[in-house]
């Protein structure tokens, strides 16, 4: 990859590694000293749309923690602005939507996503990231069924009773939503892969709160047709919180990698996804214990693995607010070590 290490894009082709290659899903964020005197100054929008910083930010944990990937700054939502959402990322809160969807009317007026005129900033980010790295960058977005939550419920949800809703009263409506919500995620991944993304991360963050007929009668055919437009584009990440009863289905859906969250036991997941490369999947929450537990349960997820190739180390999920940084560094610091 002309001086980048590729250690993580061999794990996640499956092929044999020194070592699993790790990298923690949120890693640029408040927990990092460095990050809040950045957010002083900038919002997150700000960050997001400002090349500039985008870049500086991204760098972040790549030169503090000397994780083996960046993974673009961003928010899964920044791409529903270009679809004519009307959005806030409201802090403590999450994404709020100002005019939740409900009706055919809206799920029509999201408009097509054109990448290059909707998010010229993230392209833009990526092509200057790619001239500065020496590891892989991934590229991501938000997964359909996630993206949807959002929309239908208006924010952030605990029981997601709109979007359910959605689903078992209006099925027609409900396919239209995804199929527009799958093509525009599609186009947003495939350009940030032209732009020189090395992998790609699809967030289903929320997909967990559905059972698993439910998400193969209405999640699990349009994640098909994504992964099949994404065909071709190098290693793609297929990640969501709480779908151990669903990670069959996940595998069959797409991606070359599957994301583990922190309740999947890992020698289950090997078992029932046999060759495909996976990614995981410490409690993120362990990040506060000290340091001879966190040596512990990394060590114990290693031997789980029993030195399997495929493996890219991660946390269940992502790094929580007033994590210890120098528990963060010690876990890639055990990684580099071999225990």
């Amino acid at each position: 990859m002309g001086g980048v290490d590729d250690l993580i894009l061999r794990a996640a082709r499956g092929e044999p590694t020194p070592r699993p290659p790790v990298w923690f899903m949120r890693q640029a964020g408040r927990y990092q000293a460095s990050y809040r005197r950045i957010r002083e100054r900038y919002s997150l929008v700000e960050i997001v749309r400002e090349p500039e910083l985008c870049v500086e930010v991204t760098l972040l944990p790549v030169r503090e923690l000397g994780v083996d990937a960046a993974i673009l700054f961003a928010d899964i939502t920044t791409p529903l602005y270009g679809m004519g959402v009307d959005l806030s990322l409201v802090e403590g809160k999450g994404p709020v939507i100002h005019r939740p969807i409900r009706t055919s009317e809206d799920v029509e007026a999201l408009r097509p996503l054109e990448p290059e005129e909707a998010v010229p900033f993230v392209l833009e980010s990526i092509r200057r990231l790619k001239e500065v790295l020496k590891v892989p960058l991934i590229g991501f977005a938000g997964a359909p069924f996630t993206l949807a939550s959002y929309l239908v419920e208006g924010g952030p949800s605990r029981h997601f009773l709109e979007v359910k809703g959605l689903m078992y009263r209006e099925e027609a409506l409900w396919h239209r939503l995804m199929e527009k919500l799958t093509e525009a995620m599609a186009r947003y991944l495939l350009a940030q892969k032209a732009a020189g993304a090395d992998l790609l991360q699809v967030f289903d963050s929320w997909v967990g709160a559905l059972a698993p007929a439910d998400y193969r009668r209405y999640v699990k055919p349009h994640m098909e047709r994504l992964f099949g437009m994404l065909k071709g584009a190098g290693p793609v990440i297929h990640f969501g919180v709480g779908t151990m009863g669903l990670l069959k289905d996940m595998q069959e859906a797409g991606g070359e990698v599957i994301g583990l969250d922190h309740h999947t036991p890992l020698p289950w997941a090997r078992g029932v996804l046999g060759d495909t490369a996976v990614q995981g999947n410490l409690d993120p929450a362990l990040l506060f214990a000290p340091k001879e537990v966190i040596r512990r349960e990394v060590g114990r997820i290693l031997a789980e693995n029993a030195g399997r190739p495929g493996h890219i180390f991660n946390l269940g999920h992502g790094i929580l607010p007033k994590t210890p940084e120098e528990h963060v560094r010690y876990v890639v610091e055990l990684l580099k070590e071999g225990r």
